[in-house]
């Protein structure tokens, strides 16, 4: 059945007033008045914590990307969505959690299961302290002004600066969620024993092309992974250097050490460069779904061209995190900006 024709224009101008104030609101120096040292005391913070600990670079990263992954949509799915039941869809945005909105530093409560113990996130997911420690900075210094989410997509930022990456413009004046979701964690998240073409459509739903997924998944050239996730690559598959095998299995036997640890990038662990790239060209990937975007599949040349191209690599991938971090944010008086990360107000 038709919608009558001013059901369609209502449901247009909802459309059009959500996105237009969600890209109206984000801008690099949303804070420049409020909180003009909110920049200068995260970078500060995430350059220590890196110093301490190299691996919280890619710790912190990966908490940007968790966070916006989750619940996020695409503009075309984010129009269906709104167009077939805008009035829902108004309030849902209003209510729930969305993309890049912090919702994965809330803990449990009595109203809902949080993102923490997903899957993907529990016995996983790290730096918490480190984003408490900048809340708290900032609390300090500008008391409810700056928020969750975008601490952590500014963390994300100077994380890569301070291994060594480069760095990208960061639209700030996202809000902070007032609920989170294990299972919506559980359903988005991609899973590191995804074929190529699964993982090509959980980017594409919400919003990335192919080669934006295979950019970003170049953050794998910091950081380490559990024992459980690659044990499957590194006995079973053929696609993988023998030699590289064989140096992991001294810390990865076929039935137990499921925690240990190895790094995600053999050659340069810590630092951000395109080794990444160079390593699956070599089939040197740890995990399954790193080494299936060099496997023969439609992925291939844009790998050899990030292994071939720091600078294209880099270029890229500030693109596709800035991308990233418009992931349905909540901005205007939707959400909160919340006092302490990991509750709401």
């Amino acid at each position: 059945m038709a919608f009558p024709s001013s059901y369609n224009v209502f449901c247009f101008s909802i459309l059009f007033s959500l996105l237009a104030a969600a890209s109206a609101q984000l801008s690099s120096d949303f804070y420049g008045t409020t909180c003009p040292s909110a920049l200068s005391t995260i970078k500060s913070a995430v350059r220590n914590a890196v110093a301490k600990e190299h691996r919280m670079g890619a710790s912190l990263l990966r908490l940007h990307f968790h966070d916006c992954f989750v619940n996020a949509c695409s503009f075309f799915s984010l129009f269906s969505f709104i167009y077939y039941s805008c009035m829902h869809a108004y309030f849902t945005l209003h209510e729930h959690a969305y993309g890049c909105d912090a919702s994965v530093l809330l803990d449990d409560t009595s109203s809902f299961t949080g993102e923490k113990s997903a899957a993907a996130n529990v016995n996983s997911l790290r730096g918490f302290d480190v984003i408490d420690d900048i809340k708290s900075q900032l609390e300090t210094a500008c008391p409810g002004i700056v928020s969750c989410a975008d601490i952590l997509a500014v963390a994300a930022r100077d994380s890569v600066v301070a291994l060594g990456g480069s760095s990208w413009t960061v639209g700030l004046g996202r809000r902070d969620s007032t609920t989170a979701s294990k299972d919506a964690a559980t359903n988005d998240i991609p899973s590191p024993l995804m074929d190529l073409s699964d993982l090509i459509t959980s980017f594409s739903n919400k919003g990335f092309t192919a080669q934006e997924m295979v950019v970003l998944s170049g953050a794998h050239t910091t950081g380490q992974a559990k024992c459980q996730f690659f044990r499957g690559r590194i006995y079973n598959e053929t696609n993988i250097d023998s030699d590289f095998a064989t140096s992991l299995k001294s810390n990865c036997s076929s039935t137990d050490g499921d925690s240990n640890l190895s790094p995600l990038d053999v050659t340069t662990n810590v630092l951000f460069d395109n080794a990444y790239f160079k390593n699956l060209v070599n089939k040197k990937g740890l995990l399954h779904s790193d080494q299936q975007l060099f496997s023969g599949g439609t992925t291939d040349s844009q790998v050899t061209t990030y292994s071939t191209s720091s600078s294209t690599f880099y270029a890229d991938f500030a693109s596709a995190m800035v991308k990233m971090g418009n992931l349905s944010p909540l901005t205007g008086s939707s959400g909160q900006i919340r006092t302490n990360c990991r509750s709401v107000n």
